[in-house]
């Protein structure tokens, strides 16, 4: 792992969010749309960044693209500007790419031709729901590898296909022996009959990436950092020390001073720098009341404990609370 890069304040007011949350659900999951969390992770798990630093990998994933789109058979996965296409086929139950982007691909771009990578993030509770994984996995690659052509046609340009990455964290349930380690496939030419000259780069297309942690802190060695260590600490949140931990990797401290300092600056450049930080922090906190509300009613957690959890989470009145709920609580209706 590379030396800590500096986040954003709504990264930071993200994570802030996180350190309360019980750990991937829609509050936490958020934390993954942020470029600083993303290359962090992309660093160790795709083979292309392996010799860039964290920064540089920041600078490859473009921020626009990055989206949750539907990985359903039957529907598209084009995002028109305006509404999302749809094609919906009776009785078929919507699913959706956790978090998806594309980033440059710095291994054969040249010059002004740019080549990405199509990648998705699929952080998942439970490693054994009951079918592998793996699977899974290969059937989203194979929807994000589809979605990069609109119709089929003979006039289709194959060359248009670009490398697919899926890297799914799964964190509990995971077997004694396979804790904190992670798994890497890809296709591969495994044989020739004759002489053959075979690209890599033709078939190289699909790649699937497994990492399971299973413990809530991973410490081999204090000095050194692990994609581990920075993974539990997102997905096993409510831990004193969860700053300190993500502060090893994402600079963390020094946006907040800065919070802090300019609090006490005069001036009225100074007063509408404080005024923005507290703002992107508040709206922070808003999403994240949102979304706790919005996972514990789906889950059929009555109104008066949730009104409980965000009194203790967000330091709320119990009036507070319940207005809240009744205003977040009308979107499920």
């Amino acid at each position: 792992m590379n030396d800590q890069v500096k986040a954003a304040l709504e990264t930071i007011s993200t994570l802030q969010i996180t350190a309360d949350t019980a750990g991937l659900d829609a509050a936490s999951k958020k934390v993954l749309s942020h470029k600083e969390v993303l290359a962090i992770i992309l660093k160790d798990s795709v083979e292309e960044y392996a010799d860039y630093s964290v920064e540089e990998i920041m600078e490859f994933i473009e921020q626009d693209s990055i989206t949750r789109k539907e990985v359903s058979p039957g529907r598209t996965n084009t995002t028109v500007k305006g509404d999302n296409a749809e094609f919906i086929e009776l009785n078929e139950k919507t699913s959706y790419f956790d978090v998806c982007f594309t980033a440059k691909n710095p291994k054969i771009s040249k010059g002004k031709i740019s080549v990405n990578l199509h990648i998705d993030i699929e952080p998942q509770c439970d490693y054994t729901p009951g079918y592998p994984i793996e699977k899974r996995g290969v059937y989203y690659l194979s929807r994000s590898m589809s979605s990069q052509l609109s119709l089929v046609t003979e006039k289709t340009d194959y060359n248009l296909l670009e490398k697919c990455y899926s890297i799914w964290i799964c964190r509990d349930n995971i077997p004694k022996e396979e804790k904190m380690s992670i798994s890497f496939y890809k296709m591969v030419n495994y044989r020739n009959i004759g002489q053959c000259n075979t690209r890599e780069e033709d078939y190289d297309l699909l790649h699937l990436v497994i990492i399971r942690l299973g413990e809530e802190e991973y410490r081999e060695k204090e000095d050194e950092k692990s994609l581990f260590e920075f993974l539990a600490a997102l997905f096993y949140p409510h831990k004193k020390d969860f700053r300190k931990t993500v502060s090893k990797y994402i600079d963390v401290e020094s946006e907040l001073s800065l919070a802090e300092e300019v609090k006490t600056m005069d001036g009225l450049g100074m007063s509408i720098l404080a005024e923005g930080i507290e703002r992107g922090i508040e709206q922070g906190i808003e999403q994240g009341i949102c979304a706790m509300i919005l996972d514990n009613l789906e889950e059929g957690t009555s109104e008066d404990r949730i009104c409980e959890k965000l009194c203790r989470r967000f330091e709320l009145t119990k009036e507070q609370a319940e207005a809240y709920i009744g205003e977040y609580g009308k979107i499920t209706k």
